[in-house]
């Protein structure tokens, strides 16, 4: 049957517009973006089985082009319609930080951090350098590693600070394993970079390990 036939209240287009988009399976949220079927299914039954297909939403979200491609009912235009969505969102988080503290909204910081550094196979180590009213002067990924660990240069994040004029810094890394837990080597590093950074006066106020489902905040752990 036709989503068209549906009951208004089951119709995924119209359940997001009665009550928000939080209320949506990720099937009926596929669903809208894929906006048609194919032949025999509905977008709906297409969505439940790309999502069978690839094994999760966050999975087809971040799959290659060719991979994507290649799945039925998908093609070269939804991947391009889907890494504007994805690019979309970036910014808009980016806008959001850039206008106001990023201490007040903790939730945006995480999303926007997961957004940039999650889908990476190998360790990235990066930094939120902010104003002394905590507002986003840049984002910039710092140092590139190997599938479990990344090196670190303290002198050259001093730099880095110093050339943005940042008062503060937000310190943020992935562990491709997906597992968020901060290892020892985490804690030395941090350690390490806030007492670099405190010689001239730049507050480190968190490191977020970035994981598969979860960010792990070094300062709500206590570990700052």
């Amino acid at each position: 049957m036709s989503i068209a036939n549906w009951p208004a209240s089951e119709r995924p287009r119209e359940k997001l517009l009665e009550k928000g988009a939080v209320s949506l399976s990720d099937a009926e949220l596929l669903a809208i973006f894929l906006r048609t079927g194919v032949q025999g299914k509905s977008a709906v039954d297409l969505a439940r089985e790309l999502l069978e297909r690839f094994g999760s939403l966050r999975a087809l979200l971040e799959s290659d082009q060719q991979t994507f491609c290649q799945a039925h009912g998908l093609g070269q235009a939804k991947y391009a319609q889907l890494q504007a969505v994805l690019e979309m969102g970036k910014r808009h988080l980016h806008t959001s930080l850039l206008k106001g503290d990023a201490m007040e909204s903790p939730e945006q910081v995480r999303s926007y951090l997961s957004l940039k550094l999650r889908h990476y196979n190998r360790e990235v180590f990066a930094c939120l350098f902010l104003d002394n009213k905590h507002r986003l002067i840049k984002f910039e990924e710092l140092f590139w590693g190997t599938i479990n660990a990344a090196t670190v240069y303290p002198r050259e994040i001093v730099s880095s600070a110093l050339m943005n004029n940042a008062a503060a810094v937000i310190f943020a890394h992935n562990h491709p394993s997906g597992i968020a837990e901060p290892s020892a080597a985490d804690q030395r590093i941090t350690e390490r970079l806030v007492d670099a950074l405190a010689m001239i006066d730049v507050r480190v106020i968190d490191h977020m390990v970035i994981g598969d489902q979860e960010v792990v905040s070094f300062a709500e752990r206590g570990l700052l």
